[in-house]
Parts: C-alpha cells; sequence; structure tokens
C-alpha cells in the first residue's frame, strides 16, 4: 500500500511540472498587430528607428550588416501573391480577418503560425516604404507593390533581414525578416500577422482600407 501512494504521488508531481511548463496546455495566437492609424511626425520618414522595445513587448533590433538579403525558395500557392511564411502551405492557412479584436475592432489581417525564426517573404515585388516598431505590431514592415496602390503589411517579427532598408526595391520571394512573437504577440505562439490594404490617393503608410487576404493567397479572389 505505501508503495503505491508513493508511486501515485510521483505521477502527480510529474503532471503538475508538465502543466507548469506548457506541456499540456495548447496555445492560440493572442495577438492583436492592427497598424497604428497616428500620421507619423514631421521628418519621421526617414531611415528604421531604433527605439526601444515597446512596454511588455520583446522587440530584437534589425541587424545593423549591409549584406542584401538572400533569396528564398518560395512557398507553394496558386493566388496571385505569394505566401509570405516560407514551408507553409494553403491548408494551414485560416481565415481570421474578421476575428473581434480589443475596443471593438476587427483583426483586418490573417495570422500565419509558425515557428520563431522562420523566413517571412515578400508576396510580390515592390519597395520597402516603412519599418516600424510599433506597440502591437512589435518590428513591423510595410511594403508597397510597385503602383503604389495596395500596401502589404508584416508584423510581430522577430527581426528584420540584414541589409533591410526603407526605399529598397522588393523581389517576389525575397527574405525581409523572421517570424517571431514582438509587440503584443504571445510568445508561445509566434506567427506573422499578414494584412493587406488599398491605399488612398496620398499614398500614405498609416492609412488604408483593409481587404481579407485569406482568398486572396488561396487563389479564390484577385487582387483588389
Amino acid at each position: 500500500m505505501r508503495i503505491f501512494l508513493a508511486l501515485a504521488a510521483c505521477l502527480a508531481t510529474a503532471l503538475l511540472v508538465l502543466w507548469l511548463k506548457g506541456g499540456l496546455v495548447s496555445v492560440a495566437p493572442t495577438g492583436d498587430a492592427t497598424p497604428d492609424r497616428t500620421p507619423p511626425p514631421a521628418g519621421a520618414q526617414g531611415a528604421a528607428p531604433a527605439a526601444p522595445p515597446p512596454p511588455g513587448g520583446s522587440a530584437t533590433p534589425p541587424h545593423p550588416s549591409t549584406a542584401t538579403p538572400p533569396p528564398a525558395v518560395p512557398s507553394a500557392g496558386d493566388g496571385p501573391l505569394l505566401l509570405p511564411v516560407q514551408g507553409i502551405d494553403l491548408a494551414q492557412l485560416h481565415d481570421t480577418f474578421s476575428d473581434a479584436r480589443s475596443e471593438g475592432r476587427m483583426h483586418d489581417a490573417i495570422d500565419i503560425m509558425a515557428a520563431q525564426g522562420t523566413p517571412v517573404l515578400a508576396v510580390a515585388d515592390g519597395t520597402v516604404e516603412k519599418l516600424f516598431d510599433s506597440e502591437r505590431g512589435g518590428l513591423t514592415v510595410y511594403q508597397f507593390d510597385r503602383t503604389g496602390r495596395l500596401a502589404y503589411y508584416y508584423a510581430h517579427l522577430q527581426r528584420y533581414a540584414d541589409g533591410l532598408a526603407e526605399g529598397q526595391p522588393l523581389t517576389r520571394g525575397q527574405v525581409i525578416g523572421y517570424v517571431g512573437a514582438t509587440g503584443n504577440a504571445s510568445a508561445e505562439a509566434p506567427h506573422l500577422h499578414f494584412a493587406i490594404f488599398v491605399l488612398g490617393p496620398e499614398r500614405r503608410w498609416w492609412e488604408g482600407e483593409a481587404v481579407n487576404p485569406y482568398p486572396i493567397l488561396r487563389g479564390e479572389a484577385p487582387l483588389p
């Protein structure tokens, strides 16, 4: 009887340790990387900011290297845009565009789950319009398409690709950063927050009308 009780106590202790370490807990993304809509102060359109991480965030500053980002192996996809996370296929996408967020807002983007450090790829040819460290989105990239009519928004990056800079031309499939959990994303659920915005005539990176990336990436809808 004493041996049985001792074994039961050991088993209970082991289960408690696993639960505390998260081994028995399934974690879903909780980040809300809705882009900041406050116009930047005068002169803010310069080089990438070197601001400290936002409170509660874990932003990693971009590497100072000026090397050209390496080419990437494109992910599978039949849509007009490349899937922005290397190694992810269409079956792994989930439509979270209309999910509710705080203060009565909608998500206006999709979250693509991937391991920390997975390469993030430019979905199309274009230009780096803004590198921004935001409270919600952490390290972010705003890419304009070649026409300047659409903006592609990548958030929660672990870090930027070496040498990435504002004004730099981008090629479809080029590595621009790496999946992370900066900003208000959960450290236990790293992911890329990806959004598409139709820009107004002023072509402002902080303004635009959100469109659902999910059917576009899947080839079920054209670009707006």
